[in-house]
């Protein structure tokens, strides 16, 4: 019971990382309409970026995400402004591919910067283990929900209290009437790519935590939540969270029961699993488990 519960952890821990690389994905695609697979690519910048602060410039960690996080909205805002706002009117098939262009400028722009060794990020709470209820659980791991937990609650506060997240919400459900009422396209599209990059430096960072490291393979686990923002709906952000969850749980189950028990597999066969699932959800639901289905009329 006791591994059965450490394995829980772990799959929350690791969907709640999952969830928040989802969220960026859902804001940009409620704004834009846009699939945004730069999304990887600004988590493992994010990650990147705050180990130069923190390992390499001695800021203490917490300023360092903060900053971090700070330049990575802006780098959002950059993208949006000088790249994707140009796009506007253009077919949506021609901004998307401009979004997995920008996916390999940005890990090429790492690996110019920071080489391809693993670096140590220097979190505080680095591979320590606790006891709680006769459960030996990572310290990381326990940061990572507390963390992702106020995150994502800050984040839907701030989606349905705030001016700029009832103005976000209105230009998702109804872009002429929210621009009627005085709401500017291009500012929520810029706002959704600034909290898209806040998101991707919170992922990336409890990504490289604890034993793992950064490297440039930090964007290939950020592009494994994809599936899960699939299975949850695209226009969802509750389905975003949920569909985090459910794919990590689902991926460190089954490298914990499937990969021993079944070696015919593969030994990574936890890695096909969220597309398994992603694929099983879209058969019975296209939108995903929370999407909004289009309805189009003759």
């Amino acid at each position: 019971m006791s591994d059965l519960l450490q394995f829980v952890l772990a799959g929350l821990s690791l969907g709640s990382i999952y969830a928040l690389i989802c969220l960026g994905f859902v804001v940009v695609y409620r704004a834009t309409g846009v699939v945004n697979f730069a999304q990887g690519g600004l988590v493992v910048l994010g990650a990147y970026f705050t180990y130069q602060l923190a390992a390499v410039w001695h800021v203490p960690f917490l300023l360092a995400m903060l900053l971090a996080a700070a330049g990575m909205a802006g780098l959002g805002l950059l993208i949006e402004r000088l790249v994707l706002r140009r796009m506007v009117g253009q077919p949506v098939f021609a901004s998307i591919l401009i979004t997995l262009g920008l996916l390999f400028v940005l890990e090429q722009v790492c690996t110019t910067l920071w080489g391809y060794d693993l670096l140590v990020l220097g979190d505080p709470w680095g591979v320590r283990t606790v006891q709680v209820g006769g459960v030996i659980a990572k310290v990381s791991d326990l940061w990572t929900l507390g963390a992702s937990t106020m995150a994502l609650l800050g984040f839907f506060a701030m989606f349905r209290y705030s001016t700029v997240g009832v103005a976000m919400r209105a230009a998702a459900s109804d872009p002429e009437a929210a621009l009627a009422s005085g709401v500017s396209p291009q500012l929520v599209q810029g706002i959704a790519w600034a909290i898209a990059g806040v998101l991707a430096v919170l992922a990336g960072v409890f990504i490289a935590s604890g034993s793992r490291g950064v490297d440039l393979t930090v964007s290939i686990v950020a592009l494994r939540a994809f599936p899960a923002a699939i299975l949850g709906g695209l226009d969802s952000p509750e389905g975003a969270v949920i569909g985090g969850l459910t794919v990590g749980l689902a991926e460190v189950m089954s490298a914990a029961y499937i990969t021993p028990n079944a070696p015919w597999l593969g030994a990574n066969v936890h890695a096909v699993i969220p597309y398994v699932l992603m694929i099983i959800v879209l058969l019975v639901k296209p939108y995903g488990l929370f999407g909004t289905a289009e309805v189009r009329r003759a």
